[in-house]
């Protein structure tokens, strides 16, 4: 596969189901434009994030962020479940005030360079009890039973920014990744502004080109060149939605044209820049 593609899409703020399958098919690497909160509960199942790979316990939490490349591996002689939670910026920033953000759990693990976080001891941690009250509300078919769910993730959220912040959870730093291509990656993503040219690039690592081309799309599905004009540009649909400027939100994501960018945007997002401001 040439090309990771966007998969699913968030038509309210907040999606929120209880997974279980005997049999899920290979998920190829993919992107959302929304943040995904994983609460793995039982399976056999491996999670590629932007390089790394995570061999999952059960109820350990996969944060993936906007954008994230990532796709999963499932071993189907066991049986998969999950509790899958879609959230949109506007969901997270109708709850930040001056003393609290609920993204603050992203943020962490980001600085961290870990997706996956782990609850040391399940018995003494009110973040896996309020795992398990969310767990058993799908079973629950009383009065407002759907808001009653909402509930408890705010709750869940509560817990684990909590954790996060008292560093009750481990963020798992994963041995299954190839050593040289996560700190390219973070250069890339760090760096979408500046000239990211491959020859230069394989310098800076000291690394051989062609070697690292050929594992780079190993790690992430996509080809160098491919790879960084897709974060280019969806990192210049964050900033256009973010209210910057076209011809800002090009030049800031590392285009030097403003007519090549129209063309690459147009290409991935199948309209011009700006058009959905316009909706």
């Amino acid at each position: 596969m040439d090309e990771a593609m966007k998969k699913g899409y968030l038509n309210s703020e907040f999606r929120l189901f209880h997974l279980t399958d005997q049999e899920t098919h290979e998920v190829e690497y993919h992107y959302h434009d929304f943040d995904k909160i994983t609460i793995f509960i039982k399976g056999q199942v491996s999670y590629m994030i932007e390089g790394k790979s995570y061999e999952l316990s059960p109820y350990d939490i996969v944060l993936v962020k906007h954008n994230d490349i990532h796709r999963l591996s499932v071993d189907n002689s066991f049986v998969y479940e999950r509790i899958i939670v879609y959230i949109s910026p506007g969901f997270m920033n109708a709850y930040k005030t001056d003393s609290y953000d609920l993204s603050y759990c992203f943020q962490k693990a980001e600085k961290e360079h870990s997706n996956v976080l782990r609850i040391p001891s399940l018995e003494k941690s009110s973040l896996f009890a309020s795992i398990i009250r969310l767990e058993k509300s799908f079973s629950d078919e009383n009065y407002a039973a759907e808001l009653y769910r909402q509930v408890l993730f705010l709750e869940f959220m509560i817990h684990l920014n909590r954790a996060a912040i008292k560093n009750r959870l481990e963020f798992i730093d994963t041995d299954n990744q190839n050593s040289r291509m996560v700190p390219i990656l973070q250069y890339i993503n760090e760096n979408l502004s500046r000239d990211l040219n491959i020859d230069t690039l394989a310098e800076r690592f000291y690394i051989s080109k062609y070697y690292m081309m050929r594992q780079f799309k190993q790690e992430t599905g996509y080809t160098m060149g491919g790879y960084i004009a897709r974060k280019r540009l969806l990192l210049a649909k964050e900033l256009i939605l973010s209210g910057l400027p076209l011809k800002e939100a090009c030049f800031s994501c590392g285009y030097r044209n403003y007519s090549t960018f129209q063309r690459a945007y147009r290409g991935l997002f199948g309209e011009p820049p700006g058009t959905s401001l316009r909706g």
